[in-house]
């Protein structure tokens, strides 16, 4: 039985350095000396996440294609961060270019951030040669058809560390999406389209395992809880929100409480021992269970977990991705689902929720644990947190399956606090303005194609999500400030035609 992890602790990205042999001992002691400074001064960074770790400087063929090798073969390495402090002919980086499937990211720096004028001596040239070593060295990337980030400017620079930082948090994404083992217990909602998807595909494009289980399995998990485990859960429900008196001990449903935390109690005792980061549920396929699951499912994606409701594992990979990417950061990721529109003119707003489903690491606030009739499903009334999105910026991204190919649409948004109280609505919700306004954003969304399932993240932005996508080589159109409906609706026909002939015949 295994616990979830979605801490960056266990990660790290190598710092490769490439010279030659060419300029002697001498400058090769200065670049070493050098580029372990560089290094240095990303790992101890706050904008970088994970550990970076310096690597002996790279002088020929075979010694970088065993670093590639080396990278490859280590699941503690989730990229290379590369780096030609002098002139490093490019040919020699070819077969190592060619064997890398890790991430890579070209860092277009050099050690100094003003030149010393008056010093300048061809002895400092040979030494400082990273504007033209790196032109080497990008031309035979673009030349293989590597795919990278290309990051420019001194390590100093906050705006380099954060690009970096964020092009990490992207490559960990990745290693979570490649190691993802996904649980569904039940099929798609009925007669729905874009839920549905080939779930062959996406383990060969990102590398998780979706596969489903029979919701009875899950149910006898619940069955089989303790009355001490879930009096101890139960307790922790106290301590964390604001129960409802009719739940609390000795209130006429408590009973419903505690089906609720046994729910919670065999869902993750189910996920660990199968060792799955993400899984969906279904209200049309509930089985012996008396509870469509809410309150677990929302305190479970809080954990780090991915979750898609209605049997809609692509979201579900999503919210484990963006889980991971978030480690660490103020906010959270959780399912979303675009609900209903206030339209007033010049003020519209977005309101999204889902039936229960939404996770309460969107707020800082106390949420409420509340029982309320479901009206679908044909289940008893589910427990579920009641609470507001915090303000502030964030992202919704979506997942759709385009026959020949998975493409990820972006919108950037502005949390907002409802313009009024929401009594009547008892379940986790997010109020949202989209970028650039909302018909230019609503219009840009349906032609896109975009699910109506979502992941929200107010953790981590849009650059995390354009890394990711990269990584993945995977379309992702995004909805921002600069959309416009003409040029969107150009880049989805390119793109078109980019991704069909991109794939090969």
């Amino acid at each position: 039985m295994a616990s979830l992890t979605t801490t960056l602790d266990h990660y790290e990205v190598w710092f490769l350095t490439g010279s030659q042999n060419l300029y002697g001992a001498e400058t090769l002691r200065q670049v070493a000396e050098q580029s372990r400074e560089i290094a240095r001064a990303l790992d101890t960074s706050s904008d970088v996440p994970v550990k970076v770790v310096w690597k002996p400087v790279l002088k020929d063929s075979e010694s970088i294609r065993r670093a590639a090798l080396d990278a490859n073969a280590d699941d503690h390495v989730i990229g290379l961060i590369a780096w030609m402090h002098t002139f490093s002919p490019a040919k020699m980086w070819i077969s190592g270019l060619d064997a890398l499937t890790k991430p890579l990211l070209h860092l277009h720096t050099q050690a100094n951030v003003e030149l010393p004028w008056a010093e300048i001596d061809f002895d400092f040239m040979n030494l400082n040669q990273a504007a033209h070593g790196d032109r080497e060295f990008g031309y035979i990337q673009t030349r293989l058809g590597v795919t990278r980030k290309t990051v420019v400017g001194h390590v100093s620079n906050p705006a380099v560390s954060g690009s970096i930082g964020s092009w990490t948090r992207a490559a960990a994404g990745w290693a979570a999406s490649r190691s993802m083992k996904l649980a569904r217990f039940g099929d798609n909602m009925r007669f729905v389209a874009v839920t549905e998807g080939d779930k062959t595909e996406a383990e060969l494009r990102f590398g998780v395992q979706v596969n489903t289980w029979p919701v009875n399995e899950l149910a006898e998990a619940v069955q089989s809880t303790t009355d001490a485990a879930i009096d101890t859960l139960v307790a922790e429900y106290d301590d964390l929100y604001d129960v409802v008196p009719e739940l609390r001990k000795g209130g006429t449903r408590h009973e419903s409480l505690r089906y609720g935390a046994a729910i919670e109690l065999g869902l993750k005792s189910f996920l660990e021992a199968g060792d799955f980061d993400a899984f969906t549920t279904s209200f049309e396929d509930l089985g012996a269970l008396r509870q469509l699951p809410g309150l677990a499912v929302q305190r479970l994606m809080a954990q780090g977990y991915g979750f898609g409701a209605e049997g809609d594992w692509k979201t579900s990979v999503l919210v484990r991705v963006a889980n991971v990417m978030g480690s660490g950061l103020p906010g959270g990721a959780s399912l979303m689902e675009d609900y209903t529109y206030d339209l007033t003119p010049g003020a519209e707003l977005i309101l999204g929720a889902h039936m229960l489903e939404v996770s309460p690491s969107l707020t800082s606030e106390r949420p409420s644990l509340e029982i309320h009739p479901l009206g679908i499903g044909g289940r008893e009334d589910p427990v579920r947190l009641v609470f507001n999105a915090d303000p502030g910026p964030a992202v919704v991204v979506a997942m759709s399956d385009m026959r020949d190919r998975f493409r990820l649409v972006a919108n950037v948004v502005e949390v907002v606090q409802p313009t009024a109280a929401l009594p009547n609505l008892p379940v986790g919700r997010a109020v949202w303005r989209p970028e650039p306004d909302f018909a230019t954003s609503a219009a840009a969304w349906l032609t896109a194609g975009a699910a109506h399932h979502t992941v929200m993240s107010t953790a981590v932005g849009i650059e995390v999500f354009q890394d990711f996508a990269e990584i993945a080589r995977t379309e992702l159109l995004v909805i921002d400030k600069t959309t416009t409906q003409r040029d969107f609706l150009r880049e989805v026909r390119w793109n078109q035609a980019y991704y069909r002939l991109a794939q090969g015949l």
